[in-house]
Order: structure tokens, then sequence, then C-alpha cells
């Protein structure tokens, strides 16, 4: 028969095996959340010589190659001034979704053994993929804001608030899908390749190495005009725009004398529209991860 617990251990927070606090649970195992990040980060890294430099080396030749390929031979620099602010902020944006949604959604099959084994809150292993990717994402972050400073950005209200928004739509977003990706994964491994193409698709599909105003020279004024900038990517590459390149110097065009993130005819103004669309992802992504949660040790 199954033990109830008494008033006094309910209140003490005492919890019978097997129950758990869902969605809330890195919260209240930041200890477990902590020893999981520091297991994928030593795993990681295992063996290699450079270490966390690869955090530097590889969005950095991934930079070089889009600038040359892009900004020299196809000449898109010349129409976009700040051409490397515009292009290595945007960058960031998607090297940060590919890697949180990617090691999401390989989150729980990666780790079998602790899933089928011993108990562990579900939820720490998609969260603690996000941690490990924040961590490599903050030597990018400097190197952006270092290369927007030479430009001559100056850090501004507007922008802040705008780089605020950007990583709150793109993490909440962003680990709703993961947390629907681990789900699927765990029973279907086709969905990790499917997730690769995913992110491939979204590097072409958001205003990363390109101007957005030459996509509305295309298809503007159409449904699928709507649809790409209601993309939450969209709208967050825009806020990393607003946020470093369009005070990177005098130079930067359409630069309004009050800019303000609530401009009807530019995609950052949709800024809202990116807030809803992520949070919506988010509570199908928790709801499906805790249904799929109880069948995990079975399927793997």
């Amino acid at each position: 028969m199954r033990r109830i617990p008494s008033a006094a251990e309910q209140a003490e927070g005492w919890r019978a095996p097997g129950q758990d606090a869902g969605w809330l649970n890195p919260v209240r195992e930041r200890f477990l959340l902590s020893l999981l990040v520091r297991k994928e980060l030593r795993v990681r890294y295992r063996g290699s010589a450079l270490g966390m430099l690869w955090s530097y080396v590889k969005p950095a030749v991934q930079f070089i190659v889009f600038y040359i390929a892009l900004g020299l031979f196809l000449e898109l620099s010349k129409g976009t001034p700040a051409y490397a602010v515009y292009l290595f902020s945007g960058i960031v944006v998607i090297n940060l979704f590919g890697e949180v949604l990617g090691n999401a959604t390989r989150s729980i099959s990666g780790n079998a053994p602790l899933v089928s084994k011993i108990y562990l809150p579900s939820e720490l292993f998609p969260w603690s993929s996000l941690v490990v990717a924040l961590v490599h994402f903050l030597p990018q972050l400097l190197v952006l804001v270092v290369g927007a400073l030479i430009f001559g950005w100056l850090p501004s209200p507007t922008a802040l608030v705008a780089f605020a928004l950007g990583m709150v739509i793109l993490v909440v977003f962003t680990m709703g899908l993961g947390m629907i990706a681990a789900a699927l994964n765990a029973a279907f491994r086709d969905v990790e390749n499917f997730v690769d193409l995913i992110v491939m698709v979204a590097t072409w599909l958001s205003p990363v190495l390109y101007r957005i105003s030459m996509v509305e020279e295309v298809i503007g004024g159409t449904i699928w005009w709507w649809l790409y900038q209601l993309n939450p990517l969209t709208i967050v590459v825009e806020l990393f725009h607003v946020a470093f390149w369009r005070y990177a110097g005098p130079v930067v065009e359409r630069v309004p004398e009050d800019p303000t993130l609530m401009s009807p005819y530019e995609p950052f103004g949709l800024w809202w529209a990116g807030l809803l669309t992520s949070v919506l992802v988010f509570v199908v992504g928790a709801i499906v991860f805790e249904r799929s949660k109880r069948r995990f040790a079975q399927e793997l």
C-alpha cells in the first residue's frame, strides 16, 4: 500500500519517490542541474587541447566564411554599413538557437543510462543543455560587443531593452521546441536529423546573412511577408540588430532620430508577437514533455 505523507512531511517538502515539481524542477533541483552542466562540459572537452577556446574558434571561422562569400564576393557589404556587426549579431542568435535545440533534442537519448537506471527529474536534461549553450554564448557575445564598439556603438536604453527582449524570446521559444523534440526523439531517433535540417534552414529563413529589406522587395505585401516577419527568429535577429548594429556609427542607414521598438513597419516592432508565440510554444513543449517523460525509460 502506498504511504501517504503526513501534513508535517508535506509542509517540509517531502515527496513520494517518482513525484517531482514538473517544469519547476530546474529551479527546485539547482544542485543536480549544476552537476549535469559540469558533466556536459567535462565530457564535451575531454581530451581537447583548446577546450573552451572552441567557443571563439567556431564562430570566428563561421563569420569569416560568410563575410568573404557574401560580404565580399556577393558584395552585400557595399549595401550594408557596418556589415561585419550586422552579420555577427545574427550569427550569435542562430548559433545559440542551434546549440540549444540540438543539445536539448539529444539530451534524453544521450543520457539513456541515467534516465533508465536512476531517478532524476527529466526536465533537468534539456535545461542543462540550455545552460551549457549559454556558457558558450557568452564568449561570442563578448566578441560582438567589442566589434560593435570598434564601429562606434554605444549602449543605450533602447539597445539594452532590445537585447533583453531578444534573449527572452529566443530562450523561451527554443526551450519549448527543445522539450518537444527531446520527448519525440526518445521514441523516434529520426527527430534529431530533422532538427539538424531545421537549424540549417533557419540560418537562411531569418535576416542573418542579408538585409530584411531585400526580402520585402521580393515578397512584400503578400502573406509570405507577414509569415516571415512573424517568425520568432526573424524578430530576435532584428532585435539584436537594434541592440548592436543600428547604433554602430553614424553611417548606418534608416536610423530614426528617436528609434522605438513599436515601429509598425519594422519586424522588430512585432516583438510582442514573438513573445506571445514563444510562450505558447514553451507551454506546449512543457505539456508534451510532462506527458511523455514517464515512458522515457521504456522507450530508451
